[in-house]
């Protein structure tokens, strides 16, 4: 029975860190060598996290003596996953790191409480509305609290298609989440979402990729960003509602500021640090009542 509590409640660490990970990805593009194209960085994501993720699946065994797989939960999750890498390193190239990050990731809990609620009847209740409104409020003067950071119309709609991708995948990951193993869906889902994005590696310049610092770039974003990231997030995601993970990954454009703060040497206002201080007590109210949070269980 403990052992069944402890696991529920790991669920929102688990996504938080996986967020922490992905808040790593605007930093690290910019990093990214010369003629380095978001589409060809996207793909490369995925192709490469992808990879890893098959091998960490297999090694797992996670494919064996299971259940065949829906065709349509894994067309939905992959191209959502291929949509996303293609809206969001547009959006961040074309807005910003901030702005773009800010819009994806803060349109997101919104449109997969929709989601949650209409594909798989999820009420998320109370408090997730007050933590959410907290986190989106902390994440929007993150951003309108820097000087430097200027919108741009077609960066901010292609930011929101990268919340709406993110929020499809993840209702549609949930899905197979009760069906397969979180090590096996996340390797089918990236592998088969590699493959919409490969026609990408043929037809772009990937001269920046046989660099060291382009090399550096890529694993990091497949190995650190991808593929241990997703591994996180498809254990937590099993053990919460969609539309709370989703909230939970508000953390990672706090992560994208604190690190253009520290590694890019960014200016951050006062409104900013303010910013901050909302989205994690919005992220804190979600965590430390985990266990209300939590799905419904057998104790074990």
């Amino acid at each position: 029975m403990k052992r069944a509590q402890f696991q529920r409640g790991s669920g929102p660490w688990l996504v938080l860190a996986a967020a922490i990970l992905w808040g790593t990805t605007g930093t690290s593009q910019a990093f990214a060598p010369q003629g380095a194209e978001p589409a060809t960085v996207g793909a490369l994501r995925l192709l490469v996290g992808g990879v890893a993720l098959l091998i960490w699946a297999i090694a797992r065994g996670a494919f064996r003596g299971r259940a065949r797989w829906p065709v349509v939960p894994v067309a939905f999750a992959a191209g959502s996953m291929a949509a996303y890498q293609l809206c969001f390193f547009a959006a961040v190239t074309t807005t910003g790191v901030a702005i773009g990050t800010m819009v994806a990731i803060g349109s997101a809990p919104i449109l997969a409480g929709v989601l949650g609620f209409l594909v798989r009847g999820e009420r998320p209740g109370q408090k997730w509305a007050i933590a959410t409104a907290l986190a989106i409020i902390g994440c929007i003067l993150l951003t309108t609290g820097n000087a430097d950071v200027q919108a741009n119309t077609l960066g901010i709609v292609l930011a929101l298609g990268a919340g709406a991708a993110y929020a499809t995948y993840t209702v549609a990951s949930k899905g197979l989440l009760e069906q397969q193993p979180p090590d096996a869906v996340m390797a089918i889902t990236f592998c088969v979402g590699a493959v919409l994005l490969m026609p990408l590696l043929f037809t772009g310049n990937l001269v920046w990729v046989t660099t060291p610092q382009g090399v550096g770039v890529t694993l990091h974003l497949g190995l650190v960003a991808t593929a241990l990231a997703y591994v996180l997030f498809a254990r937590g995601l099993q053990m919460i509602p969609v539309a709370t993970a989703v909230t939970l990954s508000l953390v990672e454009p706090v992560t994208a500021g604190i690190l253009g703060v520290v590694v890019l040497g960014e200016r951050m206002e006062v409104p900013a640090m303010v910013g901050i201080g909302l989205v994690f007590g919005g992220l804190a109210l979600l965590s430390f009542g985990s266990k209300a949070l939590a799905l419904d269980e057998p104790d074990a």
